[in-house]
């Protein structure tokens, strides 16, 4: 049975006056999973997370974020939680009082138990002002605020960027614990790669406003290989459907390569690739691409392979 989609996006656009913020963008992110949502900076992460919430309206094409069109259905917003870079905190708000926030705007859903829960595991004051807490401390509230309102898609924009290595790890554990126990889908926007590898089970790759790679991340993995060999003539590679990227010296050829079976040439020497080398193989050739064939058909939108 096919799993439905949490968001799809068809020739998706976002035109900011003299520039496109999201063009041409085409994707679906599974119900059920943890989406890691990485590019460059300008690539149009944080326009995709606004265009799902519908704080952004679409320029082109059309975007569903759980069956839904954002903006256009009030039903909708109660049922997803974003939270922003910045991670927007009542600075003045005692901890206490930013819960009591999240219960009175969350009417019918909010989970007190489970907010309370969170700030307790935390070890976080409940009397201290929001102003006063560390950037973790302020990423697991406004995490608690997002999770306790039991959203079925839980949207985060680079809330990991400020955070040092503990206060990373003990964020990540904390989403893992809430995505299992309120089966939400989530997308995670970052950059930090090794900590997305942990955690994420799907990937979405944007360069230049559009999707570059989409799919499970075990089976891109699975796809793809650097081969290190003699330099000569790449083009016809058994089981290579394609070269990614290439690196030459005067006397060897290093190439990550995406494959369509076995690769038994003894002259290649065949290796595992991880998500930073996959992901950054990709970015270094934007026209490069690794897409799945999208059920998009009612629409007539097509993604080239």
């Amino acid at each position: 049975m096919t799993t439905p989609a949490a968001l799809t996006a068809t020739a998706l656009g976002k035109r900011y006056r003299g520039h496109w913020g999201l063009r041409d963008c085409s994707l679906e992110i599974p119900a059920g999973r943890i989406s890691a949502l990485v590019g460059p900076n300008g690539a149009g992460k944080t326009t995709l997370l606004h265009l799902a919430t519908g704080l952004l309206a679409p320029t082109a094409g059309t975007i569903e974020t759980l069956g839904r069109t954002p903006g256009e259905d009030p039903d909708l917003l109660p049922r997803i939680g974003f939270m922003a870079q910045d991670v927007p905190l009542y600075r003045s708000f005692r901890v206490r009082e930013m819960l009591e926030f999240g219960r009175r705007t969350n009417p019918g859903r909010w989970d007190a138990e489970l907010a309370q829960g969170r700030m307790d595991r935390a070890s976080i004051d409940l009397d201290q002002r929001a102003g006063t807490l560390s950037g973790g401390q302020r990423a697991q509230v406004a995490l608690a605020l997002a999770l306790a309102k039991r959203p079925e898609l839980l949207l985060l924009d680079e809330p990991l960027a400020a955070l040092d290595p503990l206060a990373r790890r003990e964020f990540l554990k904390a989403l893992m614990e809430g995505a299992v126990d309120g089966e939400v889908t989530v997308v995670l926007s970052s950059h930090l790669l090794t900590d997305l590898e942990r955690v994420c089970d799907h990937l979405v790759v944007l360069s230049g406003g559009r999707t570059q790679v989409a799919g499970d991340i075990e089976g891109l993995l699975e796809a793809h290989r650097v081969l290190t060999g003699p330099r000569r003539d790449v083009d016809r590679i058994e089981g290579v459907a394609a070269v990614v990227q290439q690196a030459t010296t005067d006397r060897q050829s290093t190439l990550l390569v995406r494959t369509d079976g076995p690769i038994i040439d003894p002259a290649w020497s065949v290796h595992r690739v991880d998500l930073e080398e996959l992901v950054l193989g990709y970015l270094g050739q934007p026209n490069a691409t690794a897409l799945p064939a999208p059920r998009l058909a009612r629409t007539g939108a097509e993604v080239s392979r």
